[in-house]
């Protein structure tokens, strides 16, 4: 297989890069984060979809450097909460919310409530510095626990209860999660647009 060329990454998010050079890593000769490339931007993501932030996201980072730029937008869609946090749930609980803050939320939300189906939804936007843009899209499903169980992962896992797992991601070793993650299942497609 030829490796095509460079790929930046935008995003810092460490699990995240991980996860991504092991799906994709065959394709690229380098692939780097933005502070591999010291690039400390704060992108507004102002779209009203996944798919629409990837892009923004992708965009901004291919005409900044040069660079083919790949982003992904995800997030945790509840049922009974008519799909919240969705494009908000790095931010569900606030502009400077944490990961316990916005567990504590969604715990709070779904007190009393017994529908607790939730899926997470990823899209990953790759766009060449010519304008090209590809997209692929990825959805697990699950239900929402009453309280967290384990400590891998991050972010809403450990409150996910993943129903090809039969655990929650908070319980999933990465290898586990990453063949059934929404993440995973995104870029295990976009693979397949790569290879054609």
């Amino acid at each position: 297989m030829t490796k095509i060329n460079d790929l930046i990454i935008a995003s810092n998010n460490q699990n995240k890069i991980r996860e991504i050079k092991e799906i994709l890593g065959d394709f690229f000769t380098n692939i780097y984060s933005l502070s591999d490339k010291n690039i400390n931007v704060e992108i507004e993501e102002t779209g009203l979809t996944f798919e629409e932030n990837a892009i923004i996201k992708a965009k901004y980072i291919a005409e900044l450097t040069g660079i083919t730029a790949l982003s992904d937008d995800s997030g945790l869609e509840v049922n009974a909460l008519d799909g919240k946090p969705g494009v908000y749930s790095a931010r569900y609980a606030g502009e400077k919310a944490n990961t316990e803050n916005n567990n504590a939320k969604l715990l709070k939300e779904l007190e009393g409530i017994t529908d607790r189906r939730a899926n997470f939804t990823s899209v990953i936007a790759i766009c060449y510095p010519n304008g090209k843009i590809i997209t692929a899209r990825g959805t697990t499903y699950g239900r929402i626990l009453e309280k967290l169980e384990g400590n891998n992962g991050f972010g809403y896992d450990p409150l996910f209860f993943s129903n090809d797992l039969q655990k929650s991601f908070g319980i999933a070793t990465s290898e586990e999660k990453n063949k059934v993650s929404h993440r995973g299942l995104a870029l295990q497609k976009m693979k397949e647009l790569l290879s054609k």
